[in-house]
């Protein structure tokens, strides 16, 4: 029997079908490794677990790939009230991540990348971006212009236009250095109180990607 997936683009099942036959690569989003995993982080891994075993079971060969948040707002503020580095501080918490998920009998992904091992990737991608138009610079920030993509929201199915500037809930677009407040950040300038958390790029310094 053949394996059906939802596809949330066409909102129909639909039947499975490898690009490499026999073979199957599974990107899942891993921990932000700020602080220790809590019981909803493990309820989406276990999900993820279960998925990959069943494909395995159906016998094909799984490539996982988790990813790893190890820098972001959450990460530096507890850099800043701890003084530990940010190497220090998410090596520990993704080691105790790897201790429950090893607990409750989760299977390790393949691999693990790091946002910090791929900030050359990530820098790349933004420039490519603000050639496009697709981004641009306010303050030594950079912001996703999410206007000028009008196929944003298209596989989750969200109205673009119902995204209203300055709508009741959001913060008022006069407090953004940005065009739109529905744009957000891809890259974000330097602070004082960030530390020695940045990495230098052509005409500004930043603290995330």
């Amino acid at each position: 029997m053949a394996i059906q997936f939802y596809n949330t683009l066409t909102r129909q099942k639909e039947i499975f079908e490898p690009i490499d036959p026999g073979k199957v690569g599974l990107y899942t989003c891993g921990p932000t490794v700020y602080n220790f995993a809590h019981i909803g982080n493990l309820r989406t891994f276990t999900f993820e677990d279960l998925l990959r075993r069943h494909l395995e079971y159906r016998g094909y060969a799984v490539r996982h790939v988790k990813n790893i948040t190890d820098v972001e707002d959450k990460i530096i503020r507890t850099c800043r009230e701890t003084g530990e580095s940010l190497k220090a501080l998410t090596t520990r918490f993704f080691d105790a991540f790897l201790q429950d998920i090893d607990a409750i009998g989760l299977l390790r992904a393949t691999e693990y990348p790091r946002a910090t091992d791929h900030i050359n990737d990530i820098v790349a991608l933004i420039q490519t971006l603000l050639e496009k138009g697709y981004a641009y610079e306010s303050d030594g920030s950079v912001y996703f212009r999410l206007g000028a993509f009008k196929d944003y929201g298209k596989l989750s199915h969200h109205d673009l236009d119902a995204l209203k500037t300055g709508a009741s809930g959001r913060v008022d677009s006069d407090e953004y250095a940005t065009e739109d407040a529905r744009d957000f950040a891809l890259w974000k300038a330097w602070d004082e109180e960030d530390g020695s958390v940045f990495w230098e790029t052509v005409g500004t310094s930043s603290v995330r990607q």
